[in-house]
């Protein structure tokens, strides 16, 4: 059978069998590129190398057809960023792979690929997770296809942030009508459905919330400097209202190494924000992991805050608090930037606390307000 036969064999056997994933095959064109060591797709296309192809039985291949439209599906062509790209692909299979084998979609080949549960788990079942906690791979070592390797290459979804933002939400589109009609067939699969949901479901934005929440905070400064007109025809000298003044902040920040730099980075973009634009009275940054690994003050006219990860233990948040009360810190708010994978919170302190959260999974906390900083699959 020729390998446009075969092809067509494996697209109409996930229609059959996992519907929602054979939609979105019948709806990328295939293209046959020697120049392709393996496999790669940039959400416009996929594109196989021949010969690789014909060293799979049909199982695998319509594993490794299923696993090339997820990458789009689940937004790897779109929402890379900064990251390596080829570190951020490893982190994608790892989650794909996973979700096609639990689901029993074909056949992972046996030429190589990755495939590891305790990574799986450790990353928390997110691509952001899993790449936090990936080494980097030297140039010399990096390949696809191999034991140890990406199956494929998944490349950017366009040229320009713009660009990929509007292919992400014809994705979008794409993902949510193939859920509707699998759904209404009884075809679709647990794991693809929790997936689907978080990808379908409104994301809050973790900064408008941070934002909010900090300007929540503010307070009335009050002074004497001028008198209370509304009050002096009464005898009565009170002060006036000078204007809203920001009191002093804690910003905590979780050195367990759960938390890649690309999450202390945008925390630390935010922080620089909230500094310029509510001038809080001081910026009390905590490092820690099991106890508090490391402290830093910025005083309102001092240089901005500064990010610098230390530690990397264990994880406790009593410390942090039990650290305020110790050192006579008072702040009107506290914000946690953390995975949230922690039992001792200590006793709740009395200014509000929120906590961005790294991990996709919904977490209760004791006490204090719950944003996630990733739409993450």
């Amino acid at each position: 059978m020729n390998k446009d036969k075969r092809l067509s064999k494996a697209k109409s056997q996930l229609i059959l069998t996992y519907p929602f994933i054979g939609s979105i095959a019948f709806g990328l064109p295939v293209i046959w590129d020697e120049n392709v060591p393996t496999a790669c797709t940039n959400g416009e296309d996929i594109r196989f190398n021949p010969k690789w192809v014909d060293e799979m039985d049909d199982d695998e291949l319509k594993f490794v057809l299923a696993h090339e439209c997820l990458h789009p599906m689940f937004e790897h062509c779109f929402r890379r960023g900064k990251r390596d790209p080829y570190k951020w692909n490893m982190a994608g299979d790892y989650i794909i792979n996973q979700l096609l084998i639990e689901d029993g979609v074909g056949k992972m080949p046996k030429c190589g690929g990755l495939h590891d549960r305790q990574l799986h788990e450790k990353g928390g079942g997110t691509t952001e997770g899993i790449y936090n906690i990936l080494p980097d791979v030297p140039k010399e070592e990096q390949g696809q296809g191999g034991e140890g390797m990406p199956l494929d290459e998944c490349g950017d979804g366009g040229v320009s942030e713009s660009d990929k933002a509007r292919k992400q939400a014809e994705w979008k589109v794409k993902v949510s009508q193939s859920a509707q009609a699998t759904k209404m067939m009884g075809k679709m699969t647990a794991g693809l459905e929790r997936i689907v949901g978080a990808m379908l479901k409104p994301i809050v934005d973790w900064r408008e919330v941070l934002h909010r929440f900090v300007v929540k905070a503010r307070t009335d400064e009050r002074t004497y400097a001028r008198a209370n007109r509304r009050f002096l025809p009464q005898g009565l000298y009170l002060p006036s209202v000078s204007g809203e003044a920001m009191g002093e902040l804690v910003f905590a920040v979780d050195c367990s190494g759960s938390i890649g730099q690309d999450e202390l980075d945008q925390f630390a973009s935010e922080i620089t924000t909230v500094w310029q634009d509510q001038s809080p009275t001081s910026v009390h940054v905590i490092y820690f992991d099991s106890s508090v690994c490391h402290y830093d003050r910025f005083d309102k006219g001092s240089d901005e805050p500064t990010i610098k990860p230390h530690g990397g233990g264990g994880t406790a948040f009593s410390p942090v608090f039990e650290y305020m009360d110790k050192n006579d810190i008072c702040p009107v708010a506290c914000v946690f930037l953390t995975d949230l994978y922690c039992d001792d919170f200590g006793t709740e302190p009395a200014c509000p606390v929120l906590w961005v959260s790294t991990a996709r999974e919904k977490q209760d906390v004791p006490f204090g307000e719950v944003v996630k900083m990733h739409d993450e699959r």
